[in-house]
């Protein structure tokens, strides 16, 4: 018997595509047609903290490496805490860095253990020259933006990525750049830029995360992608274009807070938040929005 409910159906058809979503295939598909980079547009460095973040993360890396030709350089802390994983997890992001067109680097110490807020205390030698390694990798890449997860982030090697990428910078005195500063497991208190995605973007980025196979198998994250995005729509429309405004006219979106980096300090970029749509498309219009 059909429900009374208008909403019902709606409810209905998104929990099926999600349940028809499982059987569709991890990674092996065509790729997108390779970008031109442009030497002269921002280098993107993304610090993820796990390998499948850097899909998380890459929303507006994306754009700006397809739109404005930035070459987008994705960075692996950690590679998980499971050592009978991180093999097989190293495959995994070659193969989703490769699929989507992000360059992959990998620390000199191919990267770091036991990464968390205690790890200072723990093994503060450790600490000390993982601070330095990660110093001189951002010194020697020089990236216009550095993508890193926020203050507040929850997990406890998004948070430790958070506290050792901000001593790594204060060890670069002459250093310049723009801190884009991320969210997944916790919401930022204060993001101020909600950056759209087409579908196109949304549908690739998926794909290029469900190359992580093996985490994407426990837990489907992948396809609960765009509702996340969806969810960060609505709660930029408030947060980020003020409260009780008209919410922007696009489906998806993400949360980024964006600071400038300069000599050892840290500053503030705007007044008001901003909003990043597909209506800005060209190189210049998108850049000097970002300024």
């Amino acid at each position: 018997m059909d429900s009374p409910n208008p909403y019902s159906h709606y409810i209905k058809n998104i929990a099926q595509m999600f349940h028809d979503g499982l059987s569709l295939p991890l990674g092996g598909m065509p790729r997108p047609k390779a970008v031109k980079i442009v030497p002269s547009a921002p280098k993107i460095l993304i610090l993820a903290p796990h390998p499948d973040d850097e899909c998380v993360m890459g929303p507006l890396p994306l754009r700006l490496m397809r739109e404005a030709g930035s070459q987008v350089i994705n960075l692996p802390i950690t590679f998980g805490s499971n050592p009978e994983r991180k093999i097989k997890r190293k495959e995994e992001l070659q193969a989703a860095c490769q699929w989507i067109g992000f360059k992959l680097e990998t620390m000199e110490c191919g990267g770091l253990e036991n990464l968390n807020p205690e790890s200072k205390e723990k093994d503060p030698a450790y600490w000390n020259k993982a601070v330095s390694e990660l110093a001189q990798t951002i010194r020697r890449i020089k990236p216009d933006m550095l993508f890193f997860p926020n203050a507040t982030d929850w997990n406890r090697t998004h948070l430790g990525v958070h506290i050792i990428v901000k001593k790594a910078l204060s060890e670069l005195d002459t250093f310049s750049t723009t801190l884009v500063e991320t969210e997944f497991w916790g919401q930022m208190n204060n993001p101020n830029l909600l950056v759209e995605s087409s579908t196109e973007e949304v549908a690739d980025l998926v794909a290029a995360l469900s190359h992580h196979k093996g985490e994407v198998q426990r837990n489907p994250f992948h396809l609960r992608l765009p509702a996340w995005m969806q969810d960060n729509v609505r709660r930029g429309a408030e947060v980020v274009g003020g409260q009780g405004g008209l919410a922007p006219e696009f489906d998806f979106g993400t949360l980024y807070k964006l600071t400038r980096w300069e000599n050892g300090k840290q500053y503030r970029l705007w007044k008001k938040g901003k909003i990043l749509a597909h209506s800005l498309k060209n190189e210049s219009e998108i850049l000097s929005h970002l300024q």
